[in-house]
């Protein structure tokens, strides 16, 4: 592999366990508000990134290069609202999907077809990642300031579980 494109996926690897990092704290947020289903759904959203992560190490590995994990920075630790933490997820979304179709281009003006393949499958992961964390924003939004439905929001939001992709999925 191109040494550019070994550094930018290291990069990308560090940037996808930040993003944990981000949705521990979000649910450390959410947990202090009483909002344990919402907890729930942050703690599944780390645990997707975690396997994100995990599934570029492997890659770079897989060809026989070198994995580089350096420090992390800390993520905020509060927010203005659950509607807050949710918008800044999407934002935050939508720069993981910048950064995965920067990768992509790298890889193709670098003729790496095999890196390219291998990035198709967070292209279409990101996609659904705003989707998820958009709609759950859209959501709030809805809801304004209903405590009932608020407290049904968050009980239906507890039953996501992350579920490891199954073989060939991922």
């Amino acid at each position: 592999m191109d040494a550019k494109m070994v550094e930018a996926i290291n990069d990308q690897i560090n940037f996808e366990l930040y993003s944990g990092y981000i949705y521990y704290s979000m649910g450390t947020y959410l947990s202090d508000l009483g909002l344990s289903g919402m907890t729930q759904w942050m703690i599944a959203q780390t645990q997707e990134e975690m396997f994100h992560a995990h599934k570029m190490l492997m890659f770079l590995c897989e060809r026989g290069e070198r994995v580089e994990l350096k420090a992390i920075d800390g993520p905020a630790t509060s927010w203005e609202s659950p509607l807050a933490a949710f918008e800044n997820a999407l934002e935050h979304e939508k720069i993981v999907t910048g950064r995965i179709n920067d990768l992509v281009d790298m890889a193709l003006e670098l003729k790496d077809h095999a890196t390219a393949n291998f990035l198709q499958w967070y292209v279409a992961e990101q996609v659904e990642e705003e989707a998820s964390v958009g709609g759950a924003a859209d959501n709030l939004r809805l809801i304004g300031e209903s405590g009932n439905a608020l407290f049904m929001l968050d009980k239906e939001m507890g039953a996501r579980v992350f579920t490891m992709p199954a073989a060939g999925e991922e």
